[in-house]
C-alpha cells in the first residue's frame, strides 16, 4: 500500500519502514526480512561456540563463502571458526586528506592468526553513492550508511565466485552489546528520545510521531531496551544485511543472528562494564592473552563526507533542517531525498 507520509517518518525514526505492508510507490512495498526463523538458545560460552561451529561448519559445507572481518570481538571469533585459506574482507574508507577510523590492522592480525586470505577493500564516496543507489532500488527505500559498504564488499567476494558470505551481525544486539541502550532502566519518553534517530517534526514539513513500536513495549511507564532491540533494532539490522547481500547476488549467513539467549541478559553484568559478557568469555577461550580490542562501530566517515553538504532541498523538507545535525543523521535525510529522487 503506497502510504509515502508514514514511510518517511518511520525511516526517519526507526531507519526502515516497519510495517511491511507499506510503500513509498504504488505495489511497491518496502522490503523486510522474515524474523520467523528458528534459532538455537545459548545460555554460556559453550553453548555459543557449539552453535556458531554448527552454523559456520554447515554454511562452509554448503557454500563458497567469505568473512566480513572487522578488527572486533564478534568476527574474530567467526575467524577462529572457519578453514585456513578462506578468504576475508575488511573494508576501509577512504577520504582524501582526512585520517579516518581504521580497522585493517587488528583485521589483519586475526586473519594472519587464522591463516586466512585477507584482503581490504578501499571504499570512496563515489563508490558508496553507486552503492546506495542499487541497495535503495532493491530495497524499494532509503538505506543504513552501512549498506553501501556491506554491498561493496558482497559484491566482490560475489565476483570472486563466492556464494555466501558470513558477517557478524546481531551479535551486539542478541547478548549485550548496545550498551547505550541498555545503561539504565528507561522512562518511556526517555527511550523515545534516545532511540529515535531523527525527530520528523526537526526535517519534514508534514511529521508525524509513529509511536507504535515504543507502545508495544511500555509497561509501567518504562520500556526494557533489550526486549525493544531484540525486535525492531533486530529487524533493521538484519534487513540492512540482508538486503545489501541480496543487491550483490550472494547470500547472507549470519551465524549470531541464528542464536538466541537462553536466559534473561544480566543488567548488572552490563552496566557495570562487562558487555557481551558470554561473547566476551568466548573470546578469551579461543584467542588467550589477546586483549580484547575496543568497540567500534563499522567505520563510515559520515561527518567528513557531509561536512559541507547544506541539506535538502525538495519541498518536503524544513529549510536548514540538518544544521547541527550529526554525520549519520545528515546520511539519512541525505539517503531519503535521494530516494524520493529515484522514485518521483
Amino acid at each position: 500500500m503506497k502510504d509515502r507520509r508514514f514511510c518517511m517518518n518511520s525511516y526517519l525514526m526507526y531507519r526502515y519502514v516497519y510495517d511491511k505492508d507499506r510503500g513509498f510507490e504504488d505495489d511497491k512495498n518496502c522490503r523486510q526480512v522474515d524474523l520467523n526463523f528458528e534459532r538455537i538458545p545459548v545460555k554460556d560460552k559453550r553453548d555459543l561456540y557449539d552453535a556458531l561451529k554448527r552454523v559456520v561448519d554447515e554454511a562452509s559445507a554448503a557454500e563458497d563463502v567469505a568473512l566480513a572481518l572487522s578488527g572486533g570481538i564478534d568476527s574474530a571469533i567467526l575467524a577462529r571458526l572457519l578453514p585456513e585459506g578462506t578468504k576475508a574482507y575488511t573494508f576501509r574508507c577512504i577520504v582524501p586528506g582526512t585520517k579516518v577510523t581504521d580497522e585493517s590492522a587488528n583485521a589483519k592480525k586475526w586473519a594472519e592468526m587464522n591463516r586466512l586470505d585477507h584482503e581490504i577493500i578501499d571504499i570512496t564516496w563515489d563508490d558508496v553513492v553507486a552503492a546506495a543507489d542499487l541497495c535503495m532500488k532493491h530495497k524499494q527505500s532509503p538505506v543504513h550508511s552501512i549498506e553501501a559498504q556491506i554491498y561493496i564488499a558482497a559484491k566482490k567476494a560475489a565476483s570472486c565466485g563466492k556464494t555466501g558470505f558470513i558477517l557478524g551481525e546481531n551479535a551486539d544486539i542478541i547478548y549485550g552489546g548496545m550498551n547505550g541502550l541498555l545503561e539504565k532502566d528507561w522512562l518511556y519518553s526517555e527511550f523515545v528520545d534516545r532511540y529515535t534517530y531523527v525527530m520528523p517534526y526537526r526535517v519534514l514539513r508534514d511529521p508525524v510521531l509513529l509511536l507504535e513500536p515504543f507502545n508495544e513495549f511500555e509497561v509501567d511507564g518504562h520500556i526494557d531496551g533489550h526486549d525493544f532491540i531484540n525486535k525492531y533494532f533486530r529487524q533493521e539490522a538484519l534487513g540492512t544485511y540482508t538486503n545489501a547481500c541480496e543487491t550483490a547476488g550472494i547470500k547472507f549467513i549470519g551465524p549470531y543472528s541464528l542464536t538466541v539467549m537462553d536466559r534473561p541478559i544480566d543488567y548488572e553484568r552490563i552496566r557495570s562494564g562487562d558487555t557481551k559478557y558470554i561473547i566476551r568469555e568466548l573470546f578469551r577461550q579461543l584467542y588467550p592473552g589477546e586483549e580484547i580490542p575496543g568497540k567500534i562501530p563499522m567505520p563510515r566517515p559520515v561527518n567528513e563526507w557531509f561536512a559541507k553538504w547544506e541539506g535538502p532541498v525538495r519541498d518536503e523538507f524544513i529549510p536548514h533542517c540538518t544544521d547541527n545535525m550529526t554525520g549519520d543523521q545528515k546520511w539519512m535525510v541525505w539517503c531519503l531525498e535521494r530516494y524520493l529522487n529515484m522514485v518521483l
